[in-house]
Order: structure tokens, then sequence, then C-alpha cells
């Protein structure tokens, strides 16, 4: 026999779930003005009556540009989002959000219902998590940092040997040629050091809104010329894109990452023809960049440690080994990941991968949050 649920229990079901759940509980109008909300929801924003939603949770005083409760209003789906928003002291905070629409007979949508959870300690966990991981790939680089550094100074010695003994034979020819091979050292050890400080200093990303085809467009102008002199065709495959909130001199620093690797891939392979294109496109909300190349490619156990710090596959004092392991940094800061796929011989594709939900904001808003 089946039991019944107590009428006190509907009773306390109706009246006060609301208030006891452990979700911060709102109901937004088809003009976002909060019209209902949990003590929840008044303990984490503060005052919510008579105001609209994009102020009550980001103090905004438009609507946001990526709303996910219009998408809502539009299409009548339940949706969930990660934001970042302002607490009632104005701290900024992270939270996800679930958007449920209230959908009427014929199909209209009145209101959403937004039921939010602070994920501000999660997301301080994660930050902490990546800083000890990269102060951990420091420590472990330095041991490595004396092998690399002893291999540039025996460049070096062996460059100032040519220049003496083309001084003391006065064979200008012979001068010349170690003097080239102290120029090319000395360019080795300032990119070594400059690559080895930029990724243990841990740079604070500076977000704003930009242009990603423009980005793409800019590195391959760079780096073409460079290309053609190496014998490969550099080119670019670029899908229409929206503006994004990201941090424009770190995509710069991935992008020439990845191409770079990609060139130095093509000059390793004995391919009769070598071509390297960055790509960009746009799916269920993911933007997309891919360098793909057909040079010498990897093999089972140079995949297993691409982003081991300090691992690279150039010739002795050309590679650091940590332009992978900053790339990988940079993408997770902007929420995204990297992958590839690689066969040896017929060469790889690297891939950053950025959902827009998890892109951070731009600098401007959070300094007016």
């Amino acid at each position: 026999m089946q039991s019944e649920v107590a009428p006190d229990f509907h009773r306390w079901i109706s009246e006060e779930l609301f208030d006891h759940v452990p979700l911060a509980i709102c109901v937004v109008d088809q003009q976002f003005r909060i019209v209902e909300a949990n003590d929840r929801f008044a303990e984490l924003y503060g005052e919510w009556r008579g105001r609209f939603c994009y102020d009550v949770y980001k103090g905004r005083n438009e609507k946001c540009a990526r709303c996910g409760a219009a998408k809502t209003f539009r299409d009548g789906k339940t949706r969930q989002r990660e934001e970042q928003g302002v607490d009632r002291q104005g701290n900024a905070t992270d939270y996800v959000v679930n958007i449920v629409p209230v959908v009427r007979d014929n199909g209209e949508v009145p209101y959403v219902i937004e039921m939010s959870r602070n994920i501000a300690e999660l997301k301080t966990l994660q930050r902490q998590k990546l800083e000890a991981e990269r102060l951990a790939a420091v420590g472990q680089t330095v041991a490595g940092l004396a092998h690399g550094i002893k291999n540039l100074i025996m460049g070096l010695e062996g460059g100032m040997y040519v220049v003496n003994s083309g001084l003391r034979s006065g064979n200008e020819e012979r001068l010349l040629q170690g003097w080239k091979m102290l120029e090319e050292d000395i360019g080795r050890i300032s990119s070594f050091v400059k690559e080895f400080l930029e990724f243990a200093k841990g740079r604070q990303p500076r977000v704003q809104t930009i242009q990603p085809n423009d980005m793409a467009r800019k590195v391959v102008a760079s780096f073409r010329e460079r290309a053609a002199r190496a014998g490969v065709e550099l080119r670019l495959d670029l899908q229409e894109l929206g503006e994004a909130s990201m941090d424009e001199e770190g995509l710069h620093a991935c992008l020439t990452n990845l191409v770079l690797n990609a060139i130095d891939a093509c000059v390793m392979s004995t391919n009769e023809t070598h071509h390297v294109v960055l790509s960009t496109r746009e799916r269920d909300g993911v933007l997309t960049f891919e360098v793909s190349d057909n040079g010498c490619g990897m093999d089972y156990d140079i995949k297993q440690r691409v982003f081991t710090n300090f691992f690279s596959t150039k010739a002795s004092g050309k590679g650091t080994g940590l332009g992978l392991l900053t790339t990988r940094k940079i993408v997770q800061e902007h929420g995204g990941k990297v992958s590839f796929e690689s066969a040896e011989g017929e060469g790889s594709v690297f891939r950053l991968e950025f959902p827009r939900d998890s892109l951070p904001r731009p600098q401007r808003e959070e300094t007016a949050a």
C-alpha cells in the first residue's frame, strides 16, 4: 500500500523549502528584474528588491553581453553557466548558476528561475594548485637549467677559441666565423633566460576584449618570411569569430610557441614539401585555435614527455623545453585546455580550446565591479 505525504509536509515544501535549500535562488522576469528570491540569495548578494539581475550579480548597469537568462527566454531551454560576479560586499566571486524556464501552456516563458552556488573557494583552490604546479616545475627545472647553461657556455668557449685563433693568425675569415658563433650563442642565452623568467615569475593575465582572428593574422605575418626561408609554407584558415575576452599578449605567446615549434618540426622532416596551418573556428561556444604541420611528428615516448618541464626535441642550445609549459599555463588561466595529435613522420596538430563561458572578464569590467 502506497503511503501518502502528510499535509504538513506539503506545506513545508511549498512554504519553507525555498528558504532552506543551500542554494541562492531568484526569479527573473523578461525585463531581467528580480521579482522573488530566497534568504540564501539575500545573504550572498544583498538587497535585491526592485533591482536588475545584472546589477545584483555583477554590479553592472546594463545587460550582460552573454546573458544566459536571455537565451533561456528565447529558446525555453535549461542551461548551466559558470560566472564571475560580486557579492554583497563588492568582492569578486565565482559561482555556478542553473537557469530553468517557467513555461506556460502556450509556450511563453514569463520567468526564469536562477539557482546559483558559490564556488569561490573551489576556484581559489584551483588557482593555488596551478601555482603549486608552476613552482614545482620551476624547482625541477633549475636542475636542468645548469645543464642547459653548461651547453651554452661550451658554445661560447668554442666561439671564443675561433675568434682568438683568427686574431693570432690574422685570418679575417676565421675571425668573422668565430664572431658569428658568439652572436648566435649570445642570442640563445638571451632567449633561454627570457623564457625561463617568463615561466617562473607568474605573470598576471591582462584581459581585454579582442578579435581572436586578428591575433592569428599577426602571428602568421610575423613568421611567414622566416618560414619561407626554411622552405615552409605558413598559411591561415580562419572561420569568422566574434570578439572574446582574452589576454592578448598571452594568446600571442601561445600561438607563437606553437607556430615556431611547427616550423622547426618541418625543418627536421624529410618530406619534400612542408606546410604549417594556423586555423580558427568556433563550435558550441568553444573557441578553437589549431596549429597543424606535416613535419617530423612524434613517437610514443616523445608524446608522453611533451609537457615535461625542460624537455625539448630541438638541438642542444636551441630549445628550453618551457614553451609548451608556458602555453599550457596561459590556456589554463583562460579556463581552456591544450591537446595534440601526432604521428611520427606525418606531422602534428596542437589544439587550444577556450569555452566562452569560462573566459575571464575584461579588466575594465573587473575595475567597474
